[in-house]
Formats: structure tokens, C-alpha cells, sequence
């Protein structure tokens, strides 16, 4: 598509949406959000920059393959899992390296463990899956028009 309009949308949006993404990938321990939201959120804006400036623009603002994402974000998410598992035995335990307790009961740290591992895991399969079948239908959809539309 060539629309004047929707690319310089496009410059201005997909920052946001992906700060968006982020914001909602970080709230999503305690409250609505997390990774399967900023996974769509992400991957609408890849969308929004495929339909402004082309699949081939898409994949240059990507830069790396869609489904290379996902594999990653699967990784993260199995090792979130099994991080718990080899420590306390269960299966997608919760682990939390840098919180500390001090000696009145306050808690201290960095609120980082294995949960935000997972929910990171989760954003990354989502965006990745969703941005490869987004790209692939695109390039679909551009052959057949190739071929004639048979």
C-alpha cells in the first residue's frame, strides 16, 4: 500500500505500540497484562509496518526470523520451568534469586525470577508466531498475485 498517510502514522505509532507492549509485558505479574498481551500488542505493530511500507520493510524493522523468536521465547518459557523443578521439585515453581528478607521481615531486591522468565517466554512465542504467519500470508498473497490469482 501506498499510503502517504498511514506511513507517517506508522513512524509514530509503532514506537508507541511497542512501548505499550513492553509496559504490559512488565505489569503482568500483579495485575492484567503480560506476555501474551504484548505479544499481540507487538505483533500488531509489525503488522501496521508490513501494511505501510511493505513485508520486505517489515522484515528489515524485524531483523531477525519470526519463528527463531518463537523458538527462543519456547526456550525461555522450558527453562522457567525447569529452573523451579531442579530446585524445589516442582515443575514451573516460582524462583526468586534476588529478593532478600531482612531480619524485620521486609522484603529487598530485585523482583526478577523465573516468572518473568516465563511471561517473557510466552511474549516472545506469541509475537514471533503471530509476525511468521502474518509474513507468510503476505508473501502468499503476493505469489498468487504474481501468478495471475489461478
Amino acid at each position: 500500500m501506498n499510503s502517504l498517510i498511514l506511513s507517517t502514522a506508522t513512524r509514530i505509532l509503532m514506537p508507541a505500540i511497542l512501548i505499550l507492549s513492553v509496559f504490559v509485558l512488565l505489569r503482568g505479574h500483579n495485575e492484567p497484562g503480560g506476555g501474551f498481551v504484548g505479544g499481540l500488542l507487538a505483533a500488531t505493530a509489525f503488522a501496521l509496518k508490513e501494511k505501510a511500507e511493505g513485508l520486505a520493510a517489515a522484515r528489515r524493522a524485524l531483523r531477525f526470523q519470526p519463528m527463531s523468536v518463537a523458538a527462543f521465547g519456547l526456550g525461555c518459557a522450558l527453562v522457567a520451568g525447569i529452573w523451579g523443578g531442579l530446585l524445589y521439585g516442582h515443575f514451573l515453581q516460582g524462583v526468586w534469586p534476588f529478593l532478600t528478607t531482612g531480619p524485620d521481615g521486609a522484603k529487598g531486591g530485585l523482583p526478577l525470577g523465573s516468572i518473568f522468565l516465563f511471561d517473557l517466554g510466552v511474549y516472545l512465542v506469541v509475537f514471533g508466531t503471530l509476525c511468521g504467519i502474518l509474513f507468510a500470508l503476505e508473501e502468499a498473497v503476493a505469489s498468487d498475485a504474481d501468478t495471475g490469482g489461478d
